[in-house]
């Protein structure tokens, strides 16, 4: 096998917002909250029209009783409801609007993940079909595209640089960071909205199922008797910076990413484009695999993801690192994963917070001694986040403490 050289070392760059919502609540607040807690926004499925598949999803209270407002009426679907909703947590709207505003609305980019953007309303114009046509009112091209997301967040926020979507499905909004950290290297914008919003439908309900990739109980990453994961819908947003005005929240330190180009739904069997982004999100921030006190993992809980990702961190990572699956508070929230993962991340930057894997009780066999179960309070000063998609679409990141 051919082995590429390592990257060079990449220029920091200041993350300067962070949020995210999901079933835990809305805001960091919330996550922060049950992470310590350890208590799971899981429930029984209650979506959609009975009968309902026998599963667990993290599901968010509310957005069905919260329209969007009258002048962005046109925009209306579950997707931009939580994007808005999660937009307005953490004074993040002000901090977007404030970048616009410092660096002027051309040189602030748009750059969003989702897997299924506002695929719900096209599902239910094509229930309501008659003689064979979508009734005209429900036929809004704004909001039956794969890139509605991107253009409601740039609406949203005044920003008028490149506006770009990443659909690649579980990495979508990992690998925004990555496609912001080029641009604003490039000089083509100065600071970048990046982010990702994905909701609950029969399309991702019912697809994972016909994977048999759906656990009919609460997801448990990394356990033993794991039987597929629990889907749930999140949004989320961090505002990137080249040259912060303020002190920065933390640092993107490096990204890498790669494409197994395996299977289109399994991963590689021995892991090789997931340890490929890893070691080059490593060399991008100049660190060695010691430095890293926090990682994230995807740890979907389905059985052959979680072992390939557990042989990979084994072989590449000391046993003092820490690290774990935080699917079993939030479920698999698609292309949100990324930046709600990496909120997580953030989190363990900021207050020392390293969440343990909830749910899971007896550790595969394939666990090394980094995949941990229990919630621990410790000061670390490098996080990584895994997001790793179907047809093996990788992407890794590396934070580091302000």
């Amino acid at each position: 096998m051919h082995h590429a050289p390592p990257p060079p070392r990449a220029t920091p760059l200041a993350v300067t917002a962070h949020t995210a919502t999901t079933a835990l609540g809305a805001g960091l607040h919330a996550q922060r909250q049950a992470l310590r807690e350890g208590r799971s926004g899981l429930r029984r499925n209650d979506f959609g029209p009975a009968p309902r598949l026998d599963c667990w999803i993290g599901r968010i209270d509310g957005l069905e009783q919260s329209p969007l407002p009258a002048s962005l009426g046109d925009w209306e679907s579950r997707n931009h409801r939580l994007a808005w909703r999660a937009l307005h947590q953490d004074g993040f709207l002000d901090a977007a609007t404030g970048a616009v505003a410092r660096h002027g609305a051309d040189r602030v980019a748009v750059l969003m993940g989702t897997s299924t953007s506002s695929i719900g309303e096209t599902e239910a114009a094509y229930a309501q079909q008659q003689d064979g046509r979508i009734p005209e009112a429900l036929a809004r091209l704004l909001v039956h595209t794969p890139h509605a997301l991107g253009d409601f967040v740039a609406l949203a926020t005044g920003a008028r640089g490149p506006c770009m979507t990443v659909a690649t499905a579980c990495s979508s909004s990992a690998k925004v960071f990555a496609l912001a950290a080029r641009m604003l290297q490039a000089g083509i914008a100065d600071a970048a909205i990046v982010g990702g919003v994905d909701t609950l439908c029969g399309s991702v309900l019912y697809g994972f199922n016909s994977l048999q990739l759906v656990s009919p109980e609460p997801c448990r990453p990394f356990d033993a008797a794991r039987r597929g994961l629990s889907l749930g819908e999140a949004g989320g947003f961090a505002l990137l910076e080249r040259e912060p005005a303020d002190a920065p929240r933390a640092w993107l330190q490096g990204y890498g990413e790669s494409s197994d180009a395996h299977h289109m739904s399994a991963p590689h069997p021995q892991g090789l484009g997931a340890r490929r982004a890893m070691a080059d999100a490593l060399a991008r921030a100049g660190l060695d695999a010691s430095a890293i006190g926090y990682l994230n993992l995807h740890g979907t809980a389905t059985p052959a993801n979680d072992t390939v990702e557990a042989q990979a961190v084994a072989a590449m990572f000391p046993d003092t690192l820490h690290a774990s699956s935080t699917k079993g508070w939030t479920g698999h929230t698609l292309g949100a994963a990324g930046i709600v993962e990496s909120v997580v991340a953030l989190l363990a930057l900021e207050d020392g917070l390293l969440p343990g894997t909830l749910n899971s009780h007896a550790p595969d066999p394939a666990c090394g001694p980094q995949l941990r179960f229990e919630t621990v309070q410790r000061p670390v000063r490098y996080a990584m986040n895994n997001a790793f998609g179907f047809g093996g679409n990788n992407c890794s990141l590396v934070f580091g403490r302000a």
